[in-house]
């Protein structure tokens, strides 16, 4: 008997075992089905999935499994041809079903309607028909639908709102027609219709949606403006009424007001003339004294080594000061004089064999603004006369003998990869420990994240911004077993002009005596770090892990006080994503990518993987670049390109392990 002939039968049988009474579904029966599925959909697309293979049917692709049950199936653009089996339904467990993106046809099999833990079904993309079918409102667990880009026909089913906990609608490029019933779904959030042959008006509770939910259509109300013969509610009824009431008293009320209108005007002439007066003497006092400002700071830069040798401070100069000011050219100024007071015969010390651009004197002549304070000192802004731009750390708290301070400074200098901030040269006396690095045009990641002038951030940069850090960081831990970071966080991620992201003050930490340990940043340090100048590899993990639920969501993990109990921003992620699947999980950004939603849970799973409680639990940093590296191939460009200028997209399946994990009892972040 031939082997294919053998499988269909093994698998017929198991079916048939598992249908009989008191036959209780396990993975046996599982595997079943899913050769029932791949006999009638993919029998040419599907060749890997053998019952001989280890692990199977779980190690299949697209399985997933849990408790010893098959809870996703995943198998967006795979090639499946053919009507849906009615087998499907006997994954009673399956909590995510994803056959986006391919030649599927035919109407949905009844069986569906057994799947009574499916919380995601993404079947957009392919070829299905007939009418939306009754049995989807009884699968009351769903959070996402998603049947956009088929040919279903007819109506839309009111029996919806029988989805309690829906979250996702999209009907999009179908052939519906109608109107669209009275929707009121809570907890819905995204919502598409466009693209079908409906008319009427949109209902009162779907008309907070963007115009972009029901393009091409018939229908009118709401975010299309107002349907033939609706009235437009008057913005002041009180006022409109009191008008109407007596016409005679109207014209008298009316008369007065032009008798008092004369006085009116003038004594407003007047004011305003004499506001005008007050605010150009105002404007010619700043401008005078701004100008006197700039000329003492600028005194002060020029003159900073020779006429602030006896100061031996910085000033107070604040962190994120601009440099326009005189604050931080006088904080800079005495930081440059103090240098100067103490260097001696020293000299800049270079790395690499690159010709040196310039020397000690060049640097303390250079203009100077201040950057910031961190955990080792204050960064400045230097630029040289030659018009190089340099970034200047002043040093503080490090207590090393030149020897030592030597043999360490040399280990982060012979550092070598792109996505390090270079160790360009560096100064060292007793009072005086300089470090001069490339200066990154870009600001911190945190300043763009959270920082006045945010900077909107799409999927492709976040995740560029992912790949690059983690492959920064990984290079630090080739280096050695015992070498890490120490201090990975999100203001010590710097970009370039093209937001090529670097990581800043490797090997810093080597430099901390016992009384200068770095403070670490709250949140980002792991639960089993006591000694802040002991962090293991998976120490650092941990943190790159908060690293990217602070590029996911957008959220701060130093805003501790993320509700009244003060969880930090991993737990937060993790109650949330247990509870039940909300919009505040990711920012707000980048709800507008739906194509690659898929990529961003898959990307969320990776950091709760990366702020597993024990670190043997915790991924190494080679296994996290490879899994941000094929997320980031997965994501096609066109998905996160011109989003606003086109119709919402069709693809999304892309959140579905995350809502799978919403209402179960697993550990918060088991079933992402």
């Amino acid at each position: 008997m031939d082997s294919p002939l053998l499988l269909r039968l093994v698998a017929g049988a198991l079916l048939l075992m598992s249908s009989l009474p008191g036959g209780a579904p396990d993975l046996a029966s599982d595997a079943a089905a899913l050769l029932a599925f791949r006999a009638a959909v993919g029998r040419y697309a599907l060749t890997t999935w053998n019952s001989s293979a280890p692990g199977a049917p779980c190690s299949w692709l697209g399985v997933s499994c849990e408790s010893g049950r098959v809870n996703v199936l995943r198998l967006p653009g795979a090639g499946l041809i053919g009507q849906i089996p009615a087998a499907v339904g006997n994954l009673t467990a399956l909590r995510t079903l994803s056959l986006r993106f391919n030649v599927l046809s035919g109407p949905l099999p009844s069986e569906l309607a057994g799947l009574a833990e499916l919380r995601n079904l993404y079947l957009q993309g392919n070829h299905l028909s007939g009418e939306i079918p009754a049995f989807l409102s009884s699968m009351k667990n769903l959070v996402r639908l998603n049947l956009a880009g088929n040919q279903f026909t007819g109506g839309i089913p009111l029996g919806l709102n029988n989805l309690s906990r829906l979250g996702t609608l999209y009907l999009e490029n179908n052939r519906l027609t109608g109107e669209i019933p009275a929707l009121d779904l809570a907890n819905l959030v995204q919502f598409n219709v466009s693209y079908n042959q409906l008319n009427g008006s949109i209902p009162a509770k779907l008309r907070s949606q963007p115009a972009t939910a029901f393009l091409a259509t018939g229908l009118c109300g709401g975010p299309l403006g107002l349907c033939p013969g609706e009235i437009a509610p008057s913005p002041s009824p009180s006022a409109e009424g009191s008008g109407s009431v007596n016409p005679s008293v109207g014209a008298e009320s009316n008369h007065k007001k032009k008798k008092l209108s004369g006085g009116a005007i003038a004594g407003i002439a007047i004011g305003a003339a004499a506001l005008l007066i007050a605010l150009v003497v105002l404007i010619l006092l700043c401008r005078g004294r701004k100008a006197q400002s700039k000329s003492v700071g600028g005194k002060q830069m020029e003159m900073g080594a020779a006429a602030e040798l006896r100061d031996n401070g910085l000033g107070a100069g604040g962190a994120n000061v601009n440099g326009g000011s005189a604050a931080p050219a006088a904080a800079a100024g005495k930081a440059v004089a103090t240098v100067a007071a103490s260097a001696g015969a020293k000299k800049l010390v270079f790395f690499g064999g690159g010709a040196r651009a310039f020397d000690l004197e060049d640097l303390l002549r250079a203009s100077a603004e201040v950057l910031g304070k961190g955990t080792f000192g204050t960064a400045y802004k230097a630029v040289l006369e030659t018009g190089l731009t340099v970034a200047v750390k002043r040093l503080k708290d490090v207590n090393l003998e030149e020897s030592e301070f030597k043999e360490k400074i040399e280990t982060i200098g012979a550092m070598d990869h792109p996505n390090l901030v270079p160790l360009m040269a560096y100064y060292f006396n007793k009072d005086e420990k300089l470090l001069v690095y490339d200066y990154m045009p870009m600001g911190s990641l945190s300043a763009l994240l959270h920082g006045s002038g945010r900077t909107p951030l799409n999927w492709e940069t976040r995740t560029g911004i992912a790949l690059a850090a983690a492959q920064g960081i990984q290079y630090i831990h080739s280096t050695g077993p015992s070498a890490s970071h120490g201090n990975i966080k999100s203001s010590n991620i710097l970009l370039t002009k093209s937001y090529d992201a670097r990581v800043s003050d490797h090997g810093l930490a080597l430099l901390a005596g016992a009384t200068s340990a770095p403070t670490r940043v709250a949140g980002y340090r792991a639960p089993e770090v006591t000694d802040p100048r002991k962090v293991s590899q998976k120490a650092d993990v941990y943190s790159f892990g908060v690293l990217l639920l602070e590029l996911l969501t957008g959220k701060a993990p130093a805003q501790a006080l993320l509700n009244e109990e003060g969880v930090d921003l991993p737990r937060w992620v993790q109650s949330v994503v247990k509870e039940e699947w909300t919009a505040e999980v990711f920012d707000v950004e980048l709800l507008r990518y739906q194509n690659v939603e898929e990529d961003m849970v898959q990307l969320l799973q990776l950091a709760i993987d990366c702020v597993a409680q024990y670190p043997d639990k915790r991924p190494s940093m080679p296994e996290v670049v490879v899994r941000i590296d094929e997320i980031s191939r997965s994501s096609p460009a066109s998905s996160y390109r011109d989003q606003q200028s086109s119709p919402r997209s069709v693809g999304d399946d892309q959140s579905s392990k995350q809502n799978d994990s919403t209402a179960g009892s697993n550990p918060p972040g088991a079933d992402l």
